[in-house]
């Protein structure tokens, strides 16, 4: 008698974006009635793989076959027919309706809200997962609202079920229970799809587990044949650079050691010292515990961490955009701060270069604004900082993505600030915005300014930091700066 086939199986699975290939031949195969962890480090290509499986991104090439027949995903639409559906680390819920309203949208039926009031007591009584059908979204905990998020799925009869990184948001209790949950709806005959970090709780409760790196897959195997260790070795791998990026990377590391010996007796002065802090989310979810780093005039610290460790509310304590929840943070009266995403958070799109750059200390600023003189301000740092646009008045909008860039750690470094915060300074840039900005660290840092760094790029952590932090599960300590060090560092909370 031949074995069914598997529930689901991705083979041969190629995605590029312009130059980047995210995907290069991976394959997947997922049994039903199976927990099956999916891991690798931030961009390895997980998020690009689950996507197609759901329909929100097509393949370039490859097959997708469910119990062994070849099947076309075309829209997330369609995935849910097919029985498959997802649920992603950041919600997609209604703050301002009801749990039943949510549950109801995108539904193709007449809106019964009793219907669907009745339907959820029933999924929820049968999973296990309490939730109250007139409950209004803003009101719930985190917790309740990741319930919510899979009640939304079970209403679809989803027998395949897609959690990307679902405890990253949890309290500890609230974890355990979802995992419990998972092994139950898996024992019961359904599937999921575990997207995670966090290798304890995968071998808690994975049956097989695949990792990709760099886009392919390079393990698949049985959870009880596996390692904390062993999983770090295969998610970690080495380098795997071209002979050219290795000159680079190697010829950057030099440069850092050789400033950092060189300005030495420089550092001596703490310039941002964070003693006991600890942060809470909005839900009570500790998101940092007893929090010491100090931080020197002219050094670069890089931050390492997976994401949802805890590493934004740390950036943010230390630029002066969040307040600890406990102990407490001395920082210098200005810290300049360049966020992951600039779009969001650091310009205004469609204003103009200069009215950007006014935005720095616009909340300390009295009276009327000196317009004449920031345009000039404007100009020299576009002279300085190679921003190349046609005037000073030009949208930001029209930009490249590294003048944008290069704009913002402008604006952040001018006045010579005692400290800079930078997130992710280098996403999404070409090789000569990326070398631009580096450079910029770097002379900030040779110029006495405290910089700290955060990527999800670890050599690029490596390539500039002096020293290397590492945040897990919300612990906070500082490592050997090499590459093997570092990386099971990230996959480990600092209290074991």
């Amino acid at each position: 008698m031949s074995a069914p086939a598997p529930r689901l199986a991705l083979v041969g699975i190629r995605r590029q974006y312009g130059p980047v290939i995210a995907l290069d031949a991976a394959s997947l195969t997922v049994q039903r009635g199976e927990v099956h962890a999916l891991l690798g480090e931030n961009g390895a290509g997980k998020s690009t793989m689950m996507k197609i499986v759901f329909g929100l991104e097509q393949p370039d090439a490859g097959t997708i076959h469910i119990d062994g027949d070849s099947a076309h995903i075309r829209s997330p639409r369609h995935a849910m027919r097919q029985g498959i559906s997802m649920v992603q680390q950041h919600f997609a819920l209604v703050d301002a309706l009801t749990v039943a309203e949510n549950v109801a949208l995108g539904g193709t039926a007449r809106l019964d809200l009793d219907a669907t009031r009745a339907h959820i007591r029933e999924l929820s009584a049968a999973s296990g997962l309490p939730i109250d059908p007139d409950a209004r979204v803003r009101d719930l905990t985190v917790g309740a609202q990741q319930r919510l998020e899979i009640i939304k799925a079970l209403s679809r009869d989803t027998t395949i079920l897609i959690l990307d990184e679902p405890t990253a948001v949890l309290a500890p209790q609230e974890a355990r229970e979802l995992l419990t949950w998972m092994r139950r709806f898996a024992t019961n005959g359904g599937t999921v799809i575990l997207v995670a970090h966090k290798l304890r709780e995968v071998l808690s409760v994975a049956d097989r587990i695949t990792v990709l790196r760099k886009g392919r897959t390079v393990f698949t195997g049985h959870a009880r044949d596996t390692t904390e260790s062993s999983l770090a070795d295969a998610m970690l791998g080495g380098p795997d650079m071209s002979s050219a990026d290795a000159r680079v990377i190697g010829a950057t590391r030099a440069h850092s050691r050789q400033a950092g010996h060189s300005s030495s007796s420089a550092k001596t002065r703490d310039v941002l010292v964070l003693t006991g802090v600890g942060v809470d989310d909005a839900q009570g979810v500790q998101r940092l515990r007893d929090v010491n780093v100090t931080v020197r005039a002219g050094e670069i610290v890089g931050v390492a961490a997976v994401e949802g460790a805890g590493q934004q509310e740390l950036l943010r304590v230390m630029a002066g955009r969040t307040t600890p929840t406990r102990g407490t943070a001395t920082l210098p009266s200005d810290v300049g701060f360049a966020p992951e995403d600039r779009h969001r958070d650091a310009i205004v799109l469609d204003a103009t270069i200069t009215e950007n750059v006014a935005l720095k200390g616009a909340g300390r600023r009295h009276g009327i604004i000196p317009w004449s003189a920031l345009r000039d301000a404007t100009r020299t740092l576009m002279r300085l900082r190679d921003v190349r646009a046609g005037d000073a008045q030009a949208a930001v909008r029209t930009l490249s993505g590294g003048n944008q860039q290069k704009l913002v750690l402008g604006r952040e470094l001018s006045g010579s600030p005692e400290a800079l915060v930078v997130e992710s300074p280098t996403r999404g840039l070409d090789i000569r915005a990326t070398a631009d900005v580096h450079a910029a660290l770097r002379a900030a840092r040779d110029q006495g300014t405290a910089v700290i760094v955060y990527s999800s790029d670890l050599d690029e952590v490596l390539a500039l930091a002096d020293r290397v932090i590492v945040v897990a599960e919300g612990h906070v300590r500082e490592v050997a700066a090499d590459r093997d060090t570092v990386g099971r560092a990230m996959l480990a909370p600092a209290d074991r």
